[in-house]
């Protein structure tokens, strides 16, 4: 898994464009990647990379990115639900433990449970989603004009 996560990153870092660019793309695809929409994130991060002329590429290697943790979404994205569920709640509260008998599938396709889930969830992907996304643009730019000086010297011992 360190050596996927590595290859990830070298095909980031290596990128010809200009640091911000990369950076904010990077940002871009990190924040869609906390998001609950499997197979929407990645398109979600390249419409919105297209619409600041960030690198599109970048954005889609930093959403794949969360793919290598599987794992362990469950367990952010039930995170993200309580957090936002405390959030929207007035007076704020946690939301009730899960039954064994709410993780049916037929109740996920409901248009009912979307919006009781839906909602909360997104609202905690977003807050956990925006500092880690300015974060990875700060740690993204650094490596990146780091990475295109050590070319522009000739040596590329930044591996």
């Amino acid at each position: 898994m360190i050596i996927r996560l590595r290859q990830r990153c070298e095909r980031l870092f290596v990128l010809r464009d200009k640091p911000d660019s990369i950076a904010l793309g990077a940002a871009i695809g990190i924040f869609f990647g906390f998001a609950p929409l499997v197979g929407l994130k990645t398109l979600l991060a390249l419409g919105v990379a297209s619409m600041f002329r960030a690198n599109k590429v970048a954005a889609v290697v930093a959403v794949t990115l969360h793919d290598l943790a599987l794992p362990i979404w469950p367990v952010v994205y039930r995170l993200e639900y309580d957090l936002g569920y405390w959030l929207i709640h007035h007076p704020h509260q946690l939301p009730p433990s899960l039954e064994i008998h709410q993780l049916h599938p037929q109740l996920w396709i409901k248009w009912s449970t979307f919006t009781a889930v839906g909602g909360p969830t997104l609202l905690g992907a977003a807050l956990v989603g925006a500092p880690a996304s300015w974060l990875a643009f700060l740690l993204t730019r650094r490596v990146v004009l780091a990475r295109q000086k050590a070319i522009m010297k000739g040596n590329d011992s930044c591996k």
